[in-house]
């Protein structure tokens, strides 16, 4: 095997040397410590949100049919206004009214037993519901919507034949959502309160069945 000459050898470093010296120049040249920042040349534009509607509150209308113990059914109306806090729990309001009747005590009592044959039973409340079920229903094979089995319970009074009794309410429902407002719910409540209108004080429980609408906003 041959060697190469030294001079050749020498040569080569000298050519190596030459080619690196610029690079390692470069990289140890110390940085300008007043160089210009780089200014974008785009202008900023203010970008506005929109605003979407939460449609965490709703309002609607019910009517059905209200349950007197001892004194029959008949015919209730009412309305509710609630807030939804999250999308598994909502509280809401609601007043109803209803028309009750002694017809059945005034063929054995003499008079009856309210002044007159028929008085107002009205009642508020204020009550949580819970979203237990959260679904949908298929209208068709194209179309479907959002609805809700809930659980719901609150406090509220009752005024009937001119007593006022604190009422604890009970029950559950159906919510079917028809669009992004509007809403149909089907809802069953007990209503649990205290009388004394045949000389006695008892605890009564009225059943309440009621659809209704309801609209968000």
């Amino acid at each position: 095997m041959s060697l190469a000459h030294p001079f050749t050898v020498r040569l080569r470093r000298l050519g190596f040397a030459l080619l690196m010296s610029p690079m390692l120049a470069q990289a140890q040249a110390p940085q300008a410590a007043d160089d210009p920042p780089v200014v974008p040349e785009v202008e900023r534009r203010e970008v506005v949100l929109p605003k979407f509607p939460s449609r965490d509150f709703e309002v609607g209308l019910f009517a059905g049919t209200y349950a007197t113990q001892n004194f029959g059914s008949g015919p209730v109306v009412g309305l509710r206004a609630g807030y939804h806090l999250t999308e598994d729990f909502f509280v809401e309001g609601a007043y109803g009214s209803t028309r009750v009747s002694d017809d059945a005590f005034r063929q054995i009592l003499p008079g009856g037993v309210f002044p007159e044959p028929e008085t107002t039973l009205s009642y508020y409340n204020l009550s949580a519901g819970w979203n237990l079920l959260p679904g949908e229903v298929f209208l068709g094979s194209r179309q479907a919507r959002a609805t809700a089995i809930y659980l719901i319970g609150g406090v509220g009074s009752t005024s009937f034949n001119e007593q006022k009794s604190q009422t604890i309410n009970l029950g559950f429902g159906l919510k079917l959502l028809l669009g992004d407002r509007a809403a149909v719910r089907l809802d069953v409540r007990d209503h649990l309160f205290s009388l004394d209108l045949l000389g006695k004080r008892e605890s009564t429980q009225n059943l309440e069945v009621t659809a209704g609408v309801g609209w968000h906003f």
